[in-house]
């Protein structure tokens, strides 16, 4: 099984590559997905959090996830503890996940982690697969195209690894300044190159 580990800064796009990669044949492993699913109700992680940061939890017992973004983004000492609680989980939860796919004879599997570099992950990936677009196209696909608040969204690109860090340890790097079609068919060729 050929795992792709697929990165890129908050807003680069990485989403849209998966779903791409996903109609090409590959599996996909989202940490993000699994990073929601550690913190539901009755999980453990949602109770450390709780104990981490005040007021994440709203009257139903769920987690508030804004007032937590904006708490755990708003300083490298709050991400980190943020970071202590969900990390072992997601790890862990993901590993058999990649059990279960090599199980099934998935041959590519994309692991979509926007931390995969900052978490010293690229060992566990055969490919690094870096979605790049300047940080200021980033900042703008987050203030406009999510309706992020401009200075919560400077935050989460802050609490990332910077732009030239993460295309060091790229394998590979798709583009994504440009338009949709642009990017699909650089993913196309990195499928291609994948197949030789």
């Amino acid at each position: 099984m050929h795992i792709i580990g697929l990165t890129g800064g908050i807003g680069s796009g990485k989403s849209t590559v998966a779903e791409m990669l996903v109609a090409h044949g590959a599996r996909l492993v989202d940490a993000d997905r699994v990073a929601r699913e550690i913190v539901e109700p009755g999980e453990p992680a949602l109770a450390e959090l709780a104990r981490e940061f005040t007021g994440i939890l709203r009257p139903d017992g769920s987690l508030d996830r804004a007032e937590l973004a904006r708490q755990a983004f708003a300083t490298p000492e709050a991400t980190a503890r943020l970071n202590a609680v969900t990390h072992p989980r997601i790890r862990e939860r993901t590993r058999a996940l990649f059990d279960r796919a090599r199980e099934d004879g998935v041959a590519v599997l994309v692991y979509d982690m926007p931390l995969l570099i900052e978490n010293g992950e690229t060992g566990s990936v055969d490919t690094v697969l870096v979605v790049d677009a300047p940080d200021e196209l980033r900042l703008r696909r987050l203030v406009d195209g999510r309706g992020l608040d401009e200075a919560d969204a400077r935050a989460r690109i802050r609490a990332q690894v910077d732009r030239e860090t993460r295309l060091a340890a790229a394998d590979r790097v798709l583009d994504n300044s440009g338009t949709r079609a642009d990017l699909a068919r650089q993913v196309d060729a990195f499928w291609a190159d994948l197949a030789d």
